[in-house]
This record gives C-alpha cells, sequence and structure tokens, in this order.
C-alpha cells in the first residue's frame, strides 16, 4: 500500500532483564509503590523521596545518581492493582518519558507476568501516534514528542511468553488504529483487500481471497450489494484463512468493514459524518487480529471474513421500502438504510457458516444504542452459546476489552418480523436496538455457535489512559487471547 504505512507509532522493543532496577542504564525508570509502602531501599535517600504520593496515579520525579530518572508511581491498595490498573500506570510511564524525550523506558516490574505483560502492552498502546498524513510532524505538546522505543522489564522472571503475545497483540491493535483513522477517500474496500493481501503475503500459514461484486450477485449475497449499490465502489468479500492446526474446524471471524457510511438514503446528521469513516473497525480489527495469530503461530485454524462496502446515497442506492433477498434466501424489507451493518454481516455469517466455520464470532460498530446503554466500557456481547460467550467474556476481561452479556429471547425475533418480507432490518419500534439487531444476525448464522460483539461503543473515543481519544483498535487483542484460550484448551482435550 504505497504512500501510507500500516503502522506509523513506534516499534517499541521489549527485553526483560534480570538485572537490579537499580542498574537500569535507561533514561526513565519507573518504579510502583502501593499504599503504606515505601519506595525501594536504594531510593529512600533520593532527592524528594520525602515527597513521594502513593495514590493511584499520582507521580514523583526523583533524580538519584543512577539512573538519571526515577519516576515513582502510585499504585494505590496492593488489593485493587491489576492488569487494567498496570496498564494504566504503564501509559503515565510513557507520556513521562515522551517529556524528556527517553528513547528506552524501564519498569521495575510490580508483580507477575501477567502484569508484566500489561505494562508491555499497554506502553506500546500509549506510545501510538497517527500522523503519516501530516506534512509538518512537529511537537506542539511537551507530552507528543518523541516516545520510547525501547521497554525494559525488570525483575519479570518466567514472564517471556505473556510479554511476547502481549507486544505482538498490541502493535496489531496499533495497525488496526492505523486503518480506523485513514479517511475513506483512501481505506475504501479495495484498500482493506490490499490490507489482506499484504498479511497474506507475509505468512506462509494465510490464504487470501477476495469476493468480487460479480461473484456476491451469483452467489446471491443480496446483502452487500444493496448496501454497496448506492457507491461508485465495489462491494468486496475479503477472505483470509490462516491454517495453525491441520484438520481442525475453523474459528470464524467476520468483522463489519462498512468504509464510509453516510446512513445512505436515510442520511445520518452531518455533525459528526466525519467519524463514520471508523465504520469498518470491525473489520480492521478482524484482519490484523488474524495477522497477530499468524505471527504468534497459535495452533488453531481460522477463517476470517470481512465484508466491505461503502453506504452511500445515489440515484442507484437501494431505497426505504425496498426488498431483497440474503444469500441464505430469506427476503428483508429496508426500512432504513442506516442499519446496513446487519445486511452485509447477514450473508458474510451464512458463507462462514457453509465454509466450515463451526463457531463463529462477530465484531461490529452496529448500533447507537449500545453506546447508550453501556457507553464506552462495555462492548456489548450476545450470543447463542453460553461457553463460547463466556470464553469471549475471559478473553475481554483478560486484556482489559470488557465486554457485558445482554440477552437472547426468542420475543426479539418478533421485533424483527418483516410485513410483506421475512424480516426487516429495522424494527418499527424502538425497543432494545441492539439486542434485536443480534437477533437479526442469529437468523443467518445456519448451525453455528455464534457470539455477536456490538462494539460501536468502544471502537473510538474510549477515553482510556492508554488508548486516549479517537481510534482505539478494540477487539484485536480480545481476539488473540480468544485465540489463545481456545488453542491451548485444545491441546489439552
Amino acid at each position: 500500500m504505497p504512500g501510507y504505512a500500516t503502522y506509523t507509532g513506534p516499534p517499541v522493543q521489549v527485553s526483560l532483564d534480570p538485572s537490579p532496577a537499580q542498574d537500569s542504564g535507561a533514561g526513565l525508570l519507573c518504579v510502583g509503590v502501593f499504599d503504606e509502602a515505601s519506595p525501594p531501599e536504594w531510593l529512600r535517600e533520593a532527592p524528594g523521596a520525602a515527597d513521594v504520593r502513593t495514590s493511584f496515579k499520582k507521580l514523583t520525579m526523583l533524580r538519584p545518581p543512577s539512573p538519571e530518572r526515577v519516576l515513582v508511581i502510585g499504585l494505590g491498595p496492593v488489593g485493587d492493582f491489576d492488569s487494567e490498573r498496570a496498564r494504566v500506570a504503564a501509559s503515565l510511564g510513557v507520556r513521562q518519558a515522551q517529556r524528556y524525550g527517553a528513547s528506552r523506558l524501564a519498569w521495575q516490574v510490580p508483580g507477575g507476568a501477567p502484569i508484566a505483560a500489561a505494562i508491555a502492552g499497554g506502553t506500546i498502546l500509549t506510545a501510538y501516534r497517527f500522523n503519516s498524513l501530516k506534512s509538518e510532524r512537529g511537537d506542539d505538546d511537551e507530552n507528543e514528542g518523541a516516545g520510547p522505543v525501547e521497554l525494559i522489564l525488570h525483575g519479570a522472571d518466567g514472564a517471556d511468553e505473556l510479554v511476547a503475545v502481549a507486544r505482538v497483540a498490541a502493535i496489531a491493535a496499533n495497525r488496526a488504529r492505523d486503518l480506523q483513522n485513514l479517511p475513506a477517500n483512501i481505506a475504501d474496500p479495495d484498500y482493506m483487500a490490499a490490507r489482506a493481501a499484504e498479511i497474506a503475503a507475509g505468512s506462509e500459514a494465510i490464504e487470501v481471497e477476495v469476493l468480487g461484486p460479480e461473484q456476491l450477485a451469483g452467489l446471491g449475497m443480496g446483502g452487500l450489494i444493496s448496501v454497496g449499490d448506492g457507491s461508485a465502489k465495489d462491494p468486496l468479500l475479503i477472505v483470509l484463512r490462516y491454517t495453525g492446526q491441520p484438520e481442525a474446524d475453523p474459528l470464524g471471524i467476520v468483522g463489519k468493514a462498512v468504509t464510509f457510511d453516510s446512513g445512505g438514503i436515510s442520511l445520518k446528521p452531518s455533525a459528526s459524518m466525519h467519524e463514520m469513516k471508523m465504520d469498518m473497525s470491525g473489520g480492521a480489527a478482524a484482519l490484523e487480529a488474524t495477522a497477530a495469530i499468524a505471527e504468534l503461530g497459535l495452533e488453531l485454524n481460522l477463517l476470517t471474513v470481512v465484508p466491505a462496502v461503502e453506504n452511500m446515497p445515489s440515484g442507484s442506492a437501494t431505497r426505504p421500502g425496498d426488498v431483497i433477498t440474503q444469500l441464505n434466501g430469506k427476503t428483508v424489507e429496508i426500512n432504513n438504510t442506516d442499519a446496513e451493518g446487519r445486511l452485509i454481516l447477514a450473508d458474510a455469517l451464512t458463507w462462514c457458516a457453509r465454509e466450515g466455520a463451526t463457531q463463529i464470532v462477530d465484531l461490529a460498530t452496529l448500533t447507537g444504542a449500545v453506546v447508550v446503554a453501556l457507553g464506552s466500557t462495555h462492548a456489548a456481547v450476545i450470543g447463542n452459546d453460553d461457553a463460547l460467550v463466556g470464553a469471549v467474556e475471559q478473553a475481554g476481561a483478560t486484556v482489559g476489552e470488557l465486554v457485558w452479556r445482554l440477552p437472547l429471547h426468542a420475543e426479539y425475533k418478533e421485533l424483527m418480523k418483516g410485513t410483506v418480507a421475512d424480516l426487516t432490518n429495522a424494527a418499527p419500534k424502538r425497543k432494545a436496538g441492539s439486542i434485536t439487531a443480534a437477533a437479526f444476525l442469529e437468523e443467518f448464522i445456519e448451525d453455528a455457535r455464534w457470539a455477536h460483539i456490538d462494539i460501536a461503543g468502544t471502537a473510538w473515543d474510549v477515553g482510556r489512559p492508554y488508548v486516549g481519544r479517537g481510534a482505539s483498535g478494540y477487539g484485536v487483542r480480545l481476539l488473540v487471547e480468544l485465540a489463545r484460550s481456545l488453542a491451548e484448551s485444545e491441546q489439552t482435550t
């Protein structure tokens, strides 16, 4: 993809150093201190040690003779400290490293392997910058300067594997953030397909396939065709097949990629329409998670399916009131052309199941209703299989990409029944918008075990210290952890 980097942030190399933290040669050393504890003995006589505060996120800069700078970070009560707090603490260290132009950042790890992994991931996510489209890249803010390119973890014995996974997953999340941040005149369906081909070219274990409009029409993918009808850009079905465990059924990953969502004829308000370049966030997460899983060599098979399309109004656009036929033969009346994501997902889910995926996870910036219900703290997860949904919940909790399960009841399906067709794409009553959207999707999963993750509230402007505003890359780290846990469970059965 000439002219545009797939990851514009610093690479951040991570190493584990068994030597004492006080011997670190880093430009900034971070030392966490819990409530009712004191700094390490070697720091207690350093200038400013008396000013150390241990409440969570409180910072004190000390300047002992060596190393040059020590940032004491308050960690709060030891019983409250977990991986999420470690990621937040890591973000504070990165901000100070940027302030002082410290390219080498070190930590005295205040815990075991999961804490070390969280610090590594939090550091890489915080160091992310998107500036590839700027002609001049000045540092206008003291906290926007050159960030760390090396992270050294002291006291992290036995954390090699978890730290390696965290590093690969965080860099992949940053690549997804690049895709989210790119404008729609660059990151269109063809660009997404080119990125998929690039991923496949980088791994012998991945094959790529791209289905164009003629193939989609021939298969009967009425959802993808109808949404793409209003745009000059062709709709595509992008497929990556990763083989990490021959003969096993693949895990299906389906990611919604509406590269720009104007709403179609049911036009969105103009005030924030420019942000609708991020409606491909599920597809970005699916692609980059697949790349990370292949890089880690996880022992499972993946079938990653990304329906990519642009939703625009034009003389050829699908109209409210039109009826389409989806891949599985069900007819849908289009009552709202801004409820387009479920139409392309419906075809992709059916295709994924028919290609052999016995369990499927889909990610989509699907409904505004989920933002009202859960804000940006949790994504919603809805599914038909307790074990799969539970695995998604556990993976999200491990990496800090939280999900909250919403119910799936037969009564919600009643709300999605059509008047002149089998189904409607938008319920006439404004009830349970996120759940009714999932109830619609359930009509298209064939016999697969399935979990749907609505990331409309978590893909953008989450506001957590280590991802800030704008693109969050949500879902990449969750999918990597989910794949890792499923691969491990297969090995033990």
